[in-house]
């Protein structure tokens, strides 16, 4: 080993890797440099093989070809101990935390501090209030996982890494799942981490935060080295352009709606708290009508989730509520009722609620329409019929999976699997279409095609009913803005008679409308 290479710039380098899966080369002889204390974005589109990258450092993939450097020297990573030992830490898309567990539990898991075979509790217990602390990280360690918000487990996924003493840290679209209030957040503690010298590897295809957050960004498109980029020499155009290979749009092209007859009719609607005796939705009364798009705009945690629960089926409303699908009361029916009489459903957790991860992509697309004549005869599935609807959708979505319509869906990456969701719901026939958080983990190129869709499906003279926390999506898409907070309805906006700032005061409480539409208080 010469000295050259002992004293190198990078602190890792990943040289010419090449890992491939069935059907699919990942990544195809890509070089990837780290420098020691600084941010380095990783941006590609959906399925471009950012994730397989970052997995090949952590040790949870072994490479077909290519090494990889530390400090210089050359190392083998084969698992995720390898890696810790190594100083690398890993925050995954999702989250790799048990939910019965405690926060210290789950931080301390697999590096217990003991005497003995006797676990030291309160030691680990005092290292993480320090770290929490030090990194502005403010944790309940005595909270059950299943209990605390989405914030706070990415919180204690990176406390898990500080904890281990991890240098190079890795955050797999850390903001997918985040309010805006909890990524600003997040943007300061990854500033002020990088300030103390770790280094840090942020995969994202959200080009705001890169230019915000980054020193250097390397660009991926379908498993290849694209370029490295500063940050401060290039544009948002210009990283989209080397991403999806072409010009995006970033702005909505929509004609002013039509709006027709009431599609979707709420009245009085209350949903109760899993968690508390309050209410998590309260006398909520609303319309969405054929040929307009009403979006509920509201901080994470205000009651969207139960309110859309109600609405499909997946949570009872309270008695007194009144839910109506064109004109039919709709309240107490079944989720197939619902589906099969109009309503479509993008739900918020896709692997929750929207696919079976198990199932392949084909059985996945037509879970909601396997019984109908057109794929069944006599109880048999017409196996054939399916391949071709699949393969139809595949290509009109471009959902990308190593093996086409056979692919596992827990094998495909997180945005294909969302345009998977977003390809059945979009396809069936439906009057209402209810679309939560319809671009979560999407990059650009594809959050531009589902926008257009959505548009398309209103032009149709469907009713959307959309609800997101992105409030440039809100502002973009909407035709009426409604404002939730704390369960309540709190205010009625036209979106181009408003501001971002003053939709953030409707969301934050400080403003709400009484009596007509329009007066404040």
């Amino acid at each position: 080993m010469n000295n050259t290479e002992n004293i190198s710039p990078y602190v890792i380098e990943m040289r010419h890797i090449t890992k491939e899966f069935p059907g699919i080369i990942a990544n195809d002889d890509i070089t990837l440099q780290l420098k020691r204390g600084e941010i380095h974005a990783l941006l590609g589109e959906n399925g471009a093989g950012k994730s397989t990258l970052m997995s090949v450092l952590f040790g949870l993939y072994q490479p077909e070809k290519g090494e990889i450097y530390k400090d210089g020297k050359k190392v083998k990573i084969n698992d995720p101990n390898d890696a810790n030992a190594l100083g690398i830490g890993m925050v995954h898309q999702h989250f790799k935390l048990v939910d019965v567990f405690t926060v210290l539990d789950n931080i301390i898991l697999g590096v217990e501090p003991n005497t003995l075979g006797f676990l030291r509790k309160k030691e680990a217990r005092q290292k993480v209030l320090k770290l929490s602390e030090n990194y502005g990280l403010n944790v309940d360690p005595d909270a059950l996982i299943e209990d605390i918000t989405v914030g706070m487990q990415q919180r204690t996924e990176i406390l898990k890494m500080l904890y281990r003493e991890n240098e190079i840290l890795i955050f797999d679209e850390p903001t997918a799942v985040l309010t805006p209030q909890e990524i600003t957040e997040l943007m300061q503690i990854m500033k002020g981490l990088a300030k103390e010298g770790k280094s840090i590897l942020f995969i994202s295809h959200k080009l705001n935060e890169i230019m915000e957050i980054a020193d250097r960004c390397t660009v991926l498109r379908k498993g290849k080295y694209v370029g490295t980029v500063n940050i401060a020499d290039t544009t948002k155009e210009e990283l989209s352009n080397m991403m999806v290979g072409r010009n995006v749009k970033f702005s909505v092209d929509k004609e002013d709606a039509k709006p027709d007859k009431p599609v979707l009719e709420i009245q009085h609607l209350s949903v109760k708290s899993p968690l508390h005796k309050k209410d998590a939705v309260h006398d909520v009364s609303l319309q969405v009508r054929s040929g307009e798009i009403v979006c509920i705009a509201g901080i994470d945690g205000n009651g969207q989730s139960e309110f859309v629960s109600a609405i499909t089926g997946l949570c009872r409303a309270e008695s007194g509520s009144k839910i109506y699908l064109n004109g039919e009361d709709i309240t107490k029916k079944n989720i197939r009722y619902k589906n099969t009489h109009g309503m479509s459903h993008i739900p918020e957790d896709r692997h929750k609620h929207g696919l079976v991860l198990d199932y392949t992509l084909e059985e996945n697309l037509v879970l909601q329409r396997y019984f109908e004549p057109e794929f069944q005869r006599g109880g048999f599935i017409k196996f054939d019929r399916v391949r071709n609807y699949a393969e139809d959708l595949i290509v009109k979505f471009d959902v990308r999976s190593g093996q086409g319509p056979i692919t596992k869906v827990r094998s495909m990456s997180g945005g294909n699997q969302q345009k998977a969701i977003i390809a059945r719901e979009l396809d069936r026939k439906h009057d209402l279409l209810i679309a939560v958080q319809p671009t979560r983990g999407l990059d650009v190129g594809a959050i531009e095609f589902i926008h257009e869709q959505i548009v398309a499906s209103r032009d149709e003279g469907s009713a959307v009913l959309l609800v997101s926390l992105e409030l440039d999506e809100v502002m973009n898409l909407s035709d009426r803005i409604l404002v939730m907070y704390e369960g309540e309805i709190v205010g009625e906006l036209d979106p181009k008679a408003t501001t971002i700032q003053e939709l953030g005061l409707y969301m934050a409480g400080a403003k709400r409308q009484t009596g007509k539409k329009g007066e404040t208080a």
